[in-house]
């Protein structure tokens, strides 16, 4: 028992790792090939439809050669699974470019209320005052060290909240898809990923005409911009695995939470590799940010703890109450019942 507990740590660790380093890395790889001062390649929801189609690939290699098994999923869940998808990376794409980068951020950090309050609705999900304090205070941490100037429109303030609440039910479904079909995240993947690739792929293109005012087919390719697209897909297919093991592990919320720990190590790596200023409200943002990080690590633990006791207390009075019925049943039972009844066991 012990030994499970401790493989099931390892995993859990080894899969927040992955998803750390992965996302770290593509947003790495991605601001050298989108940036002006990198090779320019401006076109971030084709690109995305570019990692879902590598990704659609090494899920069918490992489902031909047997590695991963086929459950079925109805196609009607997949395909509104991929609709929500699309709408977070769409909106999440205009909400950037209509909205200051401060108000970016925070719809960004308001996603983690937001699943909150959607668990509560979808899955009457409850959470402990520790949990909350632990959210509010990640939440303000990550605000200090990311958000600045913030301007918002109508417009934009209608695709950050698209974004938000499509990002938050994505994450949700992952999660309950998983449980409801008892499906792997990689097998869960690898049947959203060729509808997702196909959508991006098609429409990407003119959403990024868009946003802004190219198209892909004008682009000239370099060796140096087919590398860094090969790099960055790559990356995705980690990226994509990680994610639906962490959320089908922990929680839509957890990943929230957890996850802005990217955040804290984009900055310390902008400033490291691309000479990005760090200033002491940056620090300070990153050290509050990781302190509420632990604290909900902590509160977590505490609220599963304290539910497994409940669950096992609750178990055992349930036993107790069945053997006090079980025996008034046989003191008041007729002899020739009770025969039936010790045949019957």
């Amino acid at each position: 028992m012990e030994g499970e507990k401790k493989s099931s740590a390892i995993s859990d660790v080894g899969a927040w790792a992955m998803n750390v380093v992965s996302s770290v890395g593509i947003i790495m790889a991605n601001k050298q090939l989108i940036s002006a001062n990198g090779y320019d390649f401006s076109f971030a929801t084709t690109l995305t439809g570019f990692h879902f189609a590598v990704t659609a690939l090494v899920g069918l290699v490992s489902s031909t050669t047997g590695y991963s098994a086929s459950k079925h999923v109805p196609l009607w869940e997949l395909l509104w699974f991929s609709i929500v998808a699309n709408m977070s990376i769409t909106g999440m794409n205009l909400s950037l470019m209509l909205n200051s980068v401060g108000f970016y951020q925070i719809s960004k950090l308001s996603m983690i209320p937001v699943v909150c309050m959607m668990e509560w609705i979808l899955h009457n999900k409850h959470y402990s005052r520790e949990v909350k304090m632990s959210v509010v205070v990640v939440v303000i941490g990550v605000g200090v060290c990311t958000v600045t100037d913030v301007k918002v429109n109508a417009k934009g303030f209608l695709c950050a909240c698209i974004a938000v609440v499509s990002t938050s039910l994505q994450q949700i479904t992952i999660g309950s898809l998983q449980k409801k079909y008892s499906i792997g995240s990689f097998e869960l993947l690898s049947k959203t990923a060729p509808i997702q690739a196909l959508s991006l792929l098609v429409f990407g293109p003119f959403i990024d005409y868009y946003l802004t005012g190219k198209f892909i087919s004008n682009y000239k390719m370099s060796s140096g911009a087919t590398l860094f697209i090969l790099l960055s897909c790559s990356l995705a297919v980690f990226c994509n695995v990680s994610q639906y093991l962490c959320i089908g592990r922990f929680s839509a919320t957890s990943f929230q939470v957890l996850g802005h720990m990217k955040t804290v190590c984009v900055l310390t790596l902008g400033w490291l590799l691309f000479d990005s200023e760090l200033t002491f409200k940056n620090i300070m943002g990153m050290i509050i940010a990781v302190i509420g990080m632990v604290i909900y690590s902590w509160a977590v633990e505490i609220e599963k703890q304290s539910n497994t006791k409940i669950a096992h207390h609750a178990k055992n009075s349930l036993t107790e109450e069945e053997l006090r019925l079980l025996k008034e049943g046989v003191e008041n039972t007729p002899v020739k019942d009770t025969e039936l009844g010790e045949f019957k066991g």
